[in-house]
């Protein structure tokens, strides 16, 4: 139990303060970085730290419904899962690294809201856990089609980005979907959609 808990704690710290790193190419390497305003640097930079807190979010929903999964093989999915989100954080970092802005003060506190959620979610049972999966990346994959929509024209490199990071998380919520084959009450769809939209508004500034 103690190494546990110690193996736990470091995944913890590591996600919060490690830079994370991709095992796929980044999507946008290849993509030449095209002229673009200081105003539109300023809103991509603000788009993209919403997009980097949602990836932090989602490692902490994720860790904390592996914590508390009954089963092993569920267990594995959900750290899988994880794992492909980490490439989600190395790209958004990356692009608002390029362009001279800096990641929400407040990813901690998120991240740790996320991991109660995941282990509240988890003891509720797997398929009452999937199905917050597949709810929470239905959000998500709506959240990025909204920001691309945003994005200017002439920011190929972003667009990449999202565009690839969409497409997983479609992934993500077909795998969950199979697994539950249920969905969350209405109710708590809209608590979720809720405090998204919280967590947009804040760090879309800070």
């Amino acid at each position: 139990m103690v190494d546990k808990l110690i193996y736990e704690f470091d995944k913890i710290i590591k996600n919060l303060f490690s830079e994370p790193k991709s095992s796929r190419a980044h999507p946008d390497n290849d993509i030449p970085e095209n002229q673009l305003s200081h105003a539109e640097k300023k809103k991509i930079i603000a788009l993209m730290r919403v997009n980097h807190c949602g990836e932090v979010c989602a490692q902490g929903l994720y860790h904390g419904q592996a914590l508390t999964s009954r089963d092993k093989l569920n267990k594995e999915a959900f750290e899988t899962a994880a794992n492909e989100e980490v490439e989600h954080l190395a790209w958004t970092l990356n692009r608002i690294n390029v362009l001279g802005g800096k990641t929400s003060i407040l990813n901690p506190l998120f991240y740790l809201g996320s991991l109660t959620i995941g282990v509240v979610a988890g003891m509720m049972g797997d398929k009452w856990s999937y199905a917050f999966l597949y709810e929470t990346e239905r959000q998500v994959e709506k959240h990025l089609e909204e920001h691309l929509s945003k994005l200017p024209k002439e920011d190929c490199k972003s667009i990449a980005i999202l565009e690839q990071m969409k497409m997983d998380e479609k992934a993500h919520a077909e795998m969950a979907y199979k697994q539950s084959k249920i969905e969350l009450p209405n109710m708590i769809k809209t608590l979720m959609k809720l405090s998204s939209k919280i967590m947009t508004k804040i760090t879309y500034h800070i």
